[in-house]
């Protein structure tokens, strides 16, 4: 009986001290891994896009002319050419569609940068995209009176269309498409990746 309980004893002794040392190797390799990593970090974070890639501003540059705003408009012009035997009229109405936007090929070296994680944007002016906005099949005689060339009806057409123009062309029209080119061009970029952008346009060329 005795040898028996010496037996458990040295087992148990023999546990104990195996159990000591696999605790004392796990403490030692943690002083070792701690030691190793100390002044050092991790961190996890999102790679943040560089930029616009040259292809994507050459993809967008080919889009060409883009129209933000279309105006109809009609116009009654007439003339008076005054005889010895009275006088002769001739007027025609005219009807249009004038639109305006931006024609990207126009834009300058440098039109897309990149300032910090928004996308800055300088679009050319908005102009008037096409100057052959009337409808001639449209084109109506109003009242005629007397003989009339077509050189007469030539420049009657020139008439309406700059009155076209002065009516279309307004500050106000100009702002409106503006408003939507900033919100077409932002849906572009933001589907392109980007979520934030800021859109500007060129001054308009000098009319003087």
């Amino acid at each position: 009986m005795k040898q028996f309980l010496q037996q458990i004893s040295r087992a148990l002794v023999a546990k104990f001290v195996l159990v000591a040392v696999c605790v004392l190797a796990i403490v030692g390799v943690v002083a070792y891994l701690s030691h190793q990593m100390k002044g050092s970090s991790v961190e996890v974070g999102h790679t943040q896009r560089i930029g616009v890639t040259p292809t994507q501003v050459e993809r967008i540059r080919s889009i060409g002319q883009w129209e933000f705003l279309s105006v109809a408009d009609e116009e009654m012009v007439d003339t008076v050419r005054h005889g010895f035997f009275g006088d002769d009229e001739l007027s025609r109405i005219y009807y249009g569609t004038l639109r305006l936007g931006v024609d990207l090929s126009q834009t300058a070296d440098g039109w897309i940068t990149m300032d910090h994680d928004t996308v800055d944007v300088l679009l050319p002016a908005i102009r008037l995209l096409d100057d052959n906005f009337l409808d001639e099949a449209r084109t109506k005689t109003f009242y005629e009176e007397g003989k009339w060339s077509e050189a007469d009806k030539a420049a009657l057409t020139r008439r309406a269309q700059l009155a076209m123009k002065r009516r279309c062309l307004t500050p106000s029209n100009i702002r409106s498409a503006q408003q939507n080119a900033s919100t077409q061009f932002d849906n572009l970029l933001k589907a392109m990746g980007f979520d934030y952008a800021r859109i500007r346009f060129a001054n308009p060329p000098s009319t003087k």
